[in-house]
């Protein structure tokens, strides 16, 4: 035998149900703001680092590209884009025997995906070549 509802209980569990919606939209609303914005800052630190490169600024290059890894959204090509510009930073560097900026470079981009670590550690194949290349120049540096 099914119970049979009456009108309060009706209007109750319709009320429910529309808290309920209300709640998923202004959170599926705020998610997307902040998935947004993080979005915005994340290209406005990419340009900060690509003017940098382009005026010779090295500080400010690895600055910005490293600020627009901290910016970490999934599946985001100017993640990849950064990590890609800090890597070949690390790369001159190392190709003008200035171990000191190329380790600069390598811990910067390692740091900032260890900084956007959450329930998993993104750019890991990253921080592992990383790991290599500064091991291998301070190994360099300290036999000198």
């Amino acid at each position: 035998m099914i119970p049979c509802i009456d009108g309060q209980e009706a209007k109750a569990m319709e009320k429910v149900k529309t808290i309920a919606v209300n709640v998923a939209v202004i959170a599926l609303i705020s998610v997307a703001l902040i998935w947004g914005n993080t979005l915005y800052r994340q290209h406005a630190q990419f340009e900060k680092g690509e003017k940098g490169w382009s005026a010779g600024d090295f500080t400010a290059a690895v600055a910005g590209y490293e600020a627009a890894i901290h910016m970490y959204t999934p599946g985001s090509p100017t993640v990849e884009r950064s990590a890609e510009n800090l890597w070949r930073i690390g790369q001159m560097a190392e190709q003008n025997r200035d171990a000191a900026r190329a380790l600069i470079a390598y811990r910067a981009l390692r740091s900032s995906f260890y900084a956007a670590a959450g329930v998993y550690t993104p750019g890991e194949v990253w921080i592992k070549r990383c790991d290599a290349r500064i091991a291998a120049l301070v190994q360099m540096q300290q036999g000198r």
